[in-house]
C-alpha cells in the first residue's frame, strides 16, 4: 500500500510565540512543514547593540527567534528577503497616505501585499499546499467557499487586518491559532519549552523607531529629495485663522494632543476634524463636530457580496472599535455608501472599515470622507 502524501504548508514566521505555536501545532497534527521568515527592513541602523529593535517584528532578532524555533521543531526554516517590495507597497503607501492628508494602515497592507499576495504566490509556486500564519481568526468551510470568521479570543481577534483576504487565497491559507485564546497559545509554547512563550508582543509601525513617525517622515522625504511638509493655518469652522500646524502629516482626525491652541468661548478642547490638503489647512472644532451619521469608502472587497446588503450588518471603522449597525448601499466603481445606526466619533479618511454579519467577515474597503 502506498503511503498517503502529506500536505505540505509553509508556515510564515514573525520570531512571536504565535507564529511559533502555529507551526507547533500544524507539526503535531501531521502536516508536512518548512517555516519561511520574511526580511522585510534594514533596521542596522536602528537596532540596539544586542540585536533588538523594541516594538518592532520581523527584526533580525525575530528571525533569528524563528529560526531556533523551528529548529527546535526540527523544520526546515528559510528567509525571504522582501524589502524591495515592502519597501514600495507599504512604506511608500504609508508615506504617500500621510502626506495625502490621511492616516494609512500599513499592517493590512503588509498582510494585502506581502503575506496573502507576494508570499502566498511564492508557496504555490514552490507546490506547498498551503500558507498559515499566527493571525487569531479562524476559517469555515462552506457550500459557497471558504468564509473569513472573527478569532475566538475577542481581545486578539485580528479579522479586521484581513479584510482585503480573497476566497481563492482563504482556500490556501490556516490560521491555526484562531480558535485558541492568546493565554492558550502562551502555554502550549511553554509546554513545549519554545524560546518565544514570553516574548512581549510587537507594539506599533514595525519600520519606525522609538523616535515617532514624525521624524521618520522627515527623514523620508530628506532621503527621497520630496519637498519637505509646509507649516499652514489653522482654521476653525468658522472659517478664522486660529493658529498654525507644523505640516499636516503630524496630525490625524480626532486628534486633541499637539495642537498649541485654545479653544476660547468656552466650547472646551478643540479637535481636528478635517486635514485639508488642497489649502494645506487644519480644521479643528468641538468634539461634538467630530461626528458623523456615515462614510464613502472605496475599493471594497466583499468575501461574501450578497451578505454586504442584507440585514444584521455591522461595521468596525477603526480596529478598537466596537461594532455598530450600519446600511450598506453599493455605488459602482468598487465604492460603497455606509449609514451608521447612530452617529459615529472620528472616522478618518485612509483607515479600513470592515464589515460583519455576526462571526463572519463579509468584506471591508478603505474611508474616503465622512458623511456629517
Amino acid at each position: 500500500m502506498v503511503a498517503k502524501k502529506r500536505k505540505r504548508v509553509m508556515v510564515a514566521m514573525s520570531g512571536g510565540v504565535d507564529s511559533s505555536v502555529a507551526l507547533a501545532i500544524l507539526k503535531d497534527e501531521g502536516y508536512d512543514c518548512i517555516g519561511v521568515s520574511m526580511q522585510l527592513w534594514d533596521y542596522s541602523a536602528t537596532e540596539d547593540p544586542d540585536g533588538a529593535t523594541p516594538g518592532s517584528c520581523c527584526s533580525l532578532d525575530d528571525i533569528a527567534d524563528a529560526r531556533r524555533v523551528a529548529d527546535a521543531l526540527e523544520v526546515p526554516f528559510y528567509v525571504l528577503n522582501m524589502e524591495e517590495a515592502f519597501s514600495r507597497e507599504v512604506v511608500d503607501y504609508f508615506v504617500d497616505g500621510y502626506l495625502g492628508g490621511t492616516t494609512p494602515n500599513p499592517c493590512i497592507k503588509c498582510n494585502q501585499e506581502l503575506k496573502f499576495d507576494l508570499l502566498l504566490k511564492k508557496a504555490v509556486a514552490l507546490e506547498v499546499d498551503y500558507l498559515a500564519t499566527g493571525h487569531y481568526a479562524r476559517i469555515l468551510l462552506t457550500g459557497g467557499g471558504p468564509r473569513l470568521l472573527r478569532g475566538i479570543d475577542k481581545q486578539k481577534d485580528q479579522s479586521y487586518f484581513l479584510f482585503t483576504m480573497t476566497v481563492a487565497q482563504l482556500s490556501k491559507v490556516l490560521f491555526p491559532v484562531g480558535a485558541l485564546t492568546k493565554q492558550e497559545v502562551r502555554a502550549r509554547a511553554r509546554a513545549l519549552g519554545l524560546r518565544t512563550s514570553e516574548k512581549k508582543e510587537s507594539q506599533e509601525i514595525c519600520f519606525v523607531d522609538e523616535s515617532g513617525y514624525a521624524d521618520f517622515m522627515t527623514a523620508r522625504a530628506e532621503n527621497t529629495k520630496a519637498p519637505p511638509p509646509a507649516p499652514g493655518e489653522i482654521r476653525n469652522l468658522a472659517g478664522a485663522a486660529i493658529g498654525e500646524h507644523k505640516g499636516l502629516f503630524n496630525y490625524t482626525i480626532g486628534q486633541r494632543k499637539g495642537l498649541n491652541i485654545s479653544a476660547g468661548g468656552g466650547d472646551g478642547p478643540l479637535y481636528v476634524t478635517e486635514i485639508d490638503t488642497a489649502n494645506n489647512r487644519l480644521v479643528v472644532g468641538a468634539e461634538k463636530d467630530l461626528y458623523s451619521s456615515g462614510l464613502i469608502a472605496r475599493e471594497v472587497n466583499c468575501i461574501d457580496p450578497a451578505a454586504l446588503v442584507a440585514e444584521g450588518v455591522t461595521a468596525k471603522i477603526r480596529y478598537r472599535h466596537a461594532d455598530v449597525p450600519v446600511k450598506v448601499t453599493p455605488e459602482g466603481d468598487g465604492c460603497v455608501r455606509v449609514e451608521f445606526e447612530e452617529p459615529q466619533r472620528s472616522v478618518t479618511p485612509g483607515q479600513a472599515v470592515v464589515f460583519y454579519n455576526g462571526e463572519m467577515v463579509i468584506g471591508g474597503g478603505w474611508i474616503v470622507r465622512a458623511i456629517k
